[in-house]
């Protein structure tokens, strides 16, 4: 014997006294669960239940966006504390104000922008200032990115790109 054949013995790694032995639990197979092809169409595969068709185009949730059709920009110099109503009014039907507080007393302006601050606070709007004097105000569905002061620079905005209705 070779010294592989006596440590295989040694160990009883070369037992094959267990093959001889045929017991009951060797009389029948072990069930192995079905696998299915998800990709496969073979009439084999389906069950008596009908499955819902799939979709074949999935749909993915878009951010919110308003349509530039749609979204109106109004452009107000107010003169008097009255036309903090008019600017509530057009928050209200979903258009951003442009506010233009140049040439106006300082008084009547602070008071302008506190009533249009609490309006666009209670519709869940946002208030910011462009400039020292130019504020914008929009509603809720009217999303606002960046910094307009950044945008300024040199201190005026070129607004000559834009289609502004007043």
């Amino acid at each position: 014997m070779s010294l592989i054949s006596r440590l295989m013995e040694m160990t009883r790694l070369n037992d094959d006294d267990d093959e001889d032995y045929f017991g009951p639990e060797d009389d029948y197979e072990l069930d192995r669960p079905v696998r299915r092809n998800t990709f496969s169409n073979s009439r084999d595969d389906m069950d008596d239940e009908e499955e819902e068709p799939r979709p074949r185009f999935f749909s993915r949730p878009s951010p919110k966006v308003v349509p530039m059709r749609r979204a109106e920009v109004s452009m107000i110099k107010p003169t008097s504390i009255e036309d903090a109503r008019e600017i509530c009014d057009f928050l209200l039907a979903g258009k951003a104000v442009v506010l233009n507080m140049e040439g106006i007393h300082t008084e009547i302006a602070q008071r302008i922008i506190d009533f249009t601050s609490g309006a666009t606070y209670s519709m869940n709007g946002n208030l910011q200032k462009i400039s020292s004097y130019i504020f914008i105000a929009t509603p809720e569905s009217v999303e606002l990115s960046g910094d307009f002061q950044d945008l300024l620079g040199n201190g005026s905005l070129d607004v000559s790109g834009m289609n502004i209705r007043l």
